[in-house]
C-alpha cells in the first residue's frame, strides 16, 4: 500500500498554497472547456511518453530527422558536419578535432545552427557534432534510454573503440546550452562509461547558462514551467500563463511521482555527473557562462556548481554577461562569448601540455 501520508509531507503546505495561487481564477474554478483542455493535455503527455518510450528501442538512425542544411543526420536529434575545403587539408595543431554542441530545451536546426557557424569561424578544421534537445525526451525518458539515445555520438566519435589511451587521443571541445542540453551531455558519458568503463575524455566543458537547481521550490518550479510553456504555448487557445499552469502542476505531480518511486530526474543526474570522476575526465578544463538577468536559471546556482568544481579538483573558468538572458549571451555579447571560449581553450590546451 501506498503511504500517502508521506508523499503529502514531500512537499510544503505553502508550497501547494503557491502552485494555487499562480492559476488565473478560470483554472482554480475552471470551466467545462478548461476541464477539457486539462484533460487534453493530459492525455497528450501519456501519449508522448509511450510513444518516445517505442521510438527508443528502435535503431537511432531510424526515425525520421528534422531539416538541418549542411549536416548529415546520424539520428532524429544527433547531426555531423565535416570540415570542407583547405581547412579539411591542414587543421590547425592547437584546434579542437571535434566540437559537440547541446542545443537548448525544444532548440530547432536554425537557431542552433548558430553557435555552430560560430564554432566553424573559430576552428574551421574541426567536425561538428550536434545535438538537438527536446524537454518531451529528457523528461519522459530513463537514464538508459536517454544513453541510447546519444549512442550515434560515441560511434561517430570513436568508431574504432576507445578501449586504451591511444585510442581516446582527441581533442574535444563540449558545449552545452541549458540544463537540456547538458542532460544529453551527461547521457552522451553515460554512454561511453557503459561501453568503457572509463570517463569522457575531452579537454574543454562549456556550459552556458546551465546547471541550474533541481530543489523543488516555488522560484524553481516557476522557472521550469515557463521554460516548458515558451514553446508549447502556441499551440493551446488559452493565455500563456495557463499554459504555465498547467506544466506548473504537471510538474509538482511528477516530482511526487519521482520521489515516490525513487527515480532520480534527469536534471539532478546531470548535475552531478558533471562532478563526478567517473564519468567527467579530471583533466578537462571548465568554463561557466551565464548572467545575472537570466530568468531561468538562477545564477547562485551555476556559482555553487563552478565552486564545487574547483574544490574537486577541476580547473575552472567563468565568464559574465550583464544583461542577456537565458541562452542568450552570445546575440547580445558575441565579442566577448566567443573570446571567452578561445581563451578557454587555449588554457585547456596548455593544460594538457604541461
Amino acid at each position: 500500500m501506498t503511504n500517502t501520508r508521506g508523499a503529502s509531507t514531500l512537499i510544503p503546505r505553502t508550497l501547494m498554497q503557491n502552485v494555487q495561487a499562480i492559476l488565473p481564477q478560470s483554472i482554480r474554478r475552471p470551466q467545462k472547456s478548461h476541464l477539457a483542455g486539462l484533460l487534453i493535455a493530459i492525455f497528450l503527455t501519456l501519449r508522448l511518453r509511450q510513444r518516445i518510450h517505442k521510438k527508443v528501442t528502435m535503431p537511432a538512425a531510424a526515425a525520421k530527422a528534422p531539416a538541418f542544411p549542411g549536416f548529415k543526420p546520424l539520428s532524429d536529434q544527433v547531426f555531423v558536419r565535416e570540415p570542407a575545403g583547405d581547412a579539411a587539408v591542414t587543421p590547425a595543431p592547437d584546434h579542437p578535432d571535434v566540437v559537440l554542441v547541446y542545443g537548448w530545451g525544444d532548440g530547432v536546426p536554425k537557431h542552433v545552427v548558430k553557435y555552430a557557424d560560430g564554432f566553424q569561424a573559430l576552428y574551421p578544421a574541426a567536425k561538428q557534432i550536434v545535438v538537438l534537445s527536446p524537454i518531451s525526451k529528457a523528461m519522459f525518458s530513463t537514464l538508459a534510454e536517454r544513453s541510447l539515445q546519444m549512442a550515434p555520438v560515441v560511434q561517430e566519435l570513436f568508431p574504432d573503440g576507445a578501449q586504451d589511451d591511444d585510442s581516446c587521443r582527441r581533442r574535444i571541445l563540449v558545449h552545452t546550452m541549458s540544463n537540456t542540453g547538458a542532460v544529453n551531455y551527461a547521457a552522451t558519458i553515460n554512454r561511453f562509461k557503459d561501453l568503457y568503463s572509463r570517463p569522457f575524455p575531452h579537454t574543454l566543458f562549456v556550459m552556458d547558462s546551465t546547471p541550474g537547481s533541481v530543489a523543488i521550490t516555488w522560484d524553481n518550479l516557476k522557472r521550469w514551467s515557463r521554460a516548458m510553456s515558451l514553446g508549447m504555448a502556441k499551440f493551446f487557445p488559452w493565455p500563456f500563463v495557463v499554459t504555465q499552469g498547467i506544466f506548473l502542476i504537471f510538474l509538482f505531480i511528477n516530482n511526487l511521482v519521482e520521489q515516490a518511486t525513487g527515480r532520480e530526474s534527469a536534471g539532478g543526474w546531470s548535475r552531478k555527473a558533471a562532478l563526478n570522476t567517473e564519468w567527467e575526465a579530471i583533466g578537462a578544463r571548465k568554463l561557466y557562462m551565464y548572467s545575472k538577468e537570466d530568468d531561468l536559471i538562477n545564477y547562485e546556482d551555476i556559482e555553487v556548481h563552478a565552486a564545487e568544481a574547483k574544490q574537486l579538483g577541476w580547473k575552472v573558468d567563468v565568464e559574465v554577461f550583464e544583461g542577456s538572458g537565458h541562452v542568450g549571451h552570445m546575440r547580445l555579447h558575441a565579442e566577448q562569448y566567443w573570446t571567452a571560449i578561445a581563451e578557454s581553450w587555449k588554457k585547456a590546451v596548455a593544460d594538457g601540455e604541461a
